[in-house]
């Protein structure tokens, strides 16, 4: 392991210390977002209505563990199961109007966090910083054999 690969885990680490989530963005006017619940809906949000296995897939985790996220999520209201729309047999979730809110809600309160930290950055570094941040989650998506859709493009 090089040494800047060093630089870059402790770099992570401390990135992952900060707690944005804990603070006050972290509970909105309809109750808590758990951390899973915002990256569910946002991956439903990107890809479409999801199935069990099609989760599973996307997220590399079994489907007990996306049972219990998703069973969560739907007690809290913020997704609801459909019929396939394309027909087949599986049903799958989508997220419903309050999920979709308080989704919107959450990713306001982190972008505004975010302008906080960057207020002292050029549109350049953030330009830069943002593509070294897609760059590094491309590439371990590439090594786990799990694409993650961004927004404005056709998918996975």
């Amino acid at each position: 392991m090089s040494n800047r690969s060093h630089e870059v885990e402790y770099e992570q680490m401390l990135l992952s210390r900060h707690g944005l989530w804990q603070h006050k963005g972290g509970r909105g006017k309809d109750g808590p977002m758990e951390r899973s619940a915002y990256i569910l809906l946002s991956r439903i949000r990107v890809q479409g209505p999801m199935s069990i296995g099609e989760l599973s897939d996307a997220f590399g985790l079994d489907a007990s563990t996306l049972n219990r996220q998703t069973a969560a999520a739907m007690r809290s209201g913020l997704v609801e199961r459909i019929p396939d729309p394309a027909g087949g047999m599986a049903r799958k979730f989508q997220i419903t109007d309050m999920g979709a809110r308080m989704l919107d809600e959450k990713r306001d309160y982190f972008v505004q966090a975010l302008d906080k930290v960057m207020a002292d950055w050029s549109d350049d570094d953030i330009a830069h910083f943002a593509s070294y941040l897609r760059r590094f989650n491309s590439d371990i998506e590439r090594i786990e054999g799990r694409p993650w859709p961004r927004p404005g493009t056709d998918g996975p």
